[in-house]
């Protein structure tokens, strides 16, 4: 899907959740590092980069991403 649609976000985030359940977490990172320079208003891809840095254990860097990733759904962050 990604290679019939590059410049699309929506396969870009599948793919990149796919790599995060299946534990490729730097492919991931990459994904969604290129969705927020594509779409910086996409919600998801603030909190997945956040979840995908936890599970890394990078934590310090995770707190940036969920944050604005709660302030842009109303939820209160969590640390």
């Amino acid at each position: 899907m990604v290679r019939e649609a590059p410049g699309d976000v929506a396969p870009r985030l599948l793919l990149a959740r796919t790599y995060y359940l299946s534990a490729q977490l730097k492919r991931a990172e990459a994904e969604l590092r290129w969705v927020l320079d594509s779409d910086p208003t996409e919600e998801y891809a603030h909190l997945m980069p956040g979840r995908t840095l936890q599970r890394q254990s990078r934590h310090a860097e995770a707190v940036p991403y969920l944050r604005l990733a709660a302030a842009m759904s109303g939820e209160e962050a969590a640390s």
